[in-house]
């Protein structure tokens, strides 16, 4: 560093020490970001600059972890650069009100340091977003694959939308860790709301029957639909033995049979289900 860049960066730094309170305050005012999340930053990078060892890496562990809160509190990323650019507005208004020449240039390197810092921050921003969706789809997927104990000894999976590879991976870990807790025998994987079945999507039912079988307990497939049954039954697609059921009573009805429960009747128009230990 030449002897005028020396004196330049010194003079930016006596400005950032001698007038920290207001600095922060405008730096706050700027950034709209809480006053304790910027005073802990700037006294980092302070620290950093005194040391003159150009090591960023304690303030670079603190935007990291500012663009972590930020990404999970639904900031955009305009909003977060912002949080650290705006640094640079309230120390040039310091710099454009000091007598000393040197200041002009302390600052065209101060600005340059701030410019890679939120370069990093965007990036860390980045990333922490797309955890963030991941950990949120993720989450979805488990919601939108519960398995409910219906009765005694049966379990069930109703499926809604497109079953794909990594959400029949969910579905078989839920139902055999649901099958391991209950000790059920039997287990309904109901696809009334699946939209449409094709090869991969039959393959995917076939996967985890046999993942249950393999548990002890007998699988039903029920909301076998008319289109559906047509396109299985166009495409050749062969389910073996597995039994099929065009709705979930109908499947009910089979495991509690299979179960040793005997179900009756019909009373008054209405549906009534009365189950008795046979």
């Amino acid at each position: 560093m030449s002897v005028h860049a020396d004196v330049a960066r010194r003079r930016v730094e006596e400005l950032l020490r001698d007038n920290e309170e207001q600095l922060i305050r405008r730096w706050t005012q700027i950034a709209k970001a809480p006053s304790e999340e910027l005073n802990e930053l700037y006294r980092a990078l302070i620290a950093a600059i005194d040391e003159g060892k150009n090591d960023f890496a304690d303030v670079r562990g603190l935007l990291a972890e500012l663009s972590r809160s930020r990404a999970r509190a639904g900031f955009t990323p305009s909003e977060t650069a912002r949080a650290v650019f705006g640094l640079k507005e309230a120390l040039y208004e310091f710099v454009e009100a000091d007598s000393e020449a040197e200041s002009m240039r302390g600052f065209i390197w101060f600005s340059r340091l701030i410019d890679d810092l939120g370069l990093f921050t965007f990036e860390s921003y980045a990333t922490a977003r797309e955890k963030v969706i991941l950990d949120q789809a993720e989450q979805l997927l488990e919601l939108s694959t519960p398995v409910v104990k219906l009765w005694e000894g049966i379990v069930a999976v109703p499926l809604v939308g497109t079953l794909d590879s990594a959400r029949t991976q969910v579905v078989m870990e839920k139902l055999l860790q649901t099958l391991v807790d209950t000790g059920a025998e039997h287990a309904v994987i109901d696809i009334t709301g699946v939209p449409a079945v094709d090869t991969q999507v039959a393959q995917h039912l076939l996967k985890t029957v046999v993942a249950a079988r393999l548990m002890g307990a007998e699988c039903v497939i029920s909301g076998i639909r008319p289109q559906i049954a047509h396109t299985i039954v166009t495409l050749g697609i062969e389910f073996g033995d597995i039994v099929t059921k065009a709705s979930l009573a109908d499947a009910l009805a089979h495991a509690f049979k299979r179960g040793g429960v005997q179900v009756s009747g019909a009373q008054g128009g209405r549906i009534a289900i009365r189950a008795e230990n046979v």
